[in-house]
């Protein structure tokens, strides 16, 4: 996908992934964007071999840790992903009082238009970060680095207050995403 160097290989493998919004721009400020991801996860979870084990939704991305099985690929299951929430964001933008509505859509018109990869409106980058985990080690660092993103951005004391997270589930709580714990 458009470049990127970290490209998902082997569809299988569990991977640290990260959705990024063009331009960085700060789109999940507003909880009925983010609500609009998590139910997208959840229904990718569901209906679409989607194993997720850990993910956060931030202002302007998201990071996950995922993978899917056989005869899955998880590259469609993205592709999918992203273009559903890129349809679903803007019918929510148009229904809800969004003050920022017009300057939105401009700019995710324009980005549209600039890359000729989207109709209307491009929301997310192409390229997805994807890094491969390699081992426990590596997705046990993973997860707290994913988790204390809202901590380090100081939206929250605790990983665990962060509602758009997975590390309540980490707790022994039940997150609004259905994950299963690697650890």
């Amino acid at each position: 996908m458009s470049g990127d160097r970290y490209k998902i290989v082997d569809q299988q493998s569990i991977y640290f992934l990260t959705l990024t919004v063009v331009e960085w721009i700060d789109l999940f400020t507003r909880k009925e964007y983010s609500l609009v991801l998590v139910d997208a996860l959840n229904y990718c979870s569901k209906e679409k071999g989607l194993i997720i084990f850990c993910y956060v939704i931030m202002s302007n991305h998201a990071h996950i840790i995922c993978k899917t099985e056989h005869p899955y690929q998880l590259s469609d299951i993205l592709r999918d992903l992203k273009k559903f929430t890129s349809k679903k964001i803007i019918k929510t933008m148009k229904e809800i009082s969004e003050s920022r509505s017009e300057w939105l859509q401009d700019k995710f018109s324009f980005e549209a238009k600039r890359i000729g990869r989207a109709k209307y409106y491009k929301i997310w980058r192409d390229d997805n970060h994807a890094i491969e985990i390699g081992d426990y080690i590596d997705i046990e660092h993973k997860i707290n680095y994913i988790h204390y993103n809202p901590v380090k951005a100081m939206i929250v004391r605790n990983p665990d207050e962060y509602i758009f997270s997975s590390a309540i589930d980490y707790c022994d709580g039940k997150g609004l995403v259905e994950i299963i714990r690697a650890y």
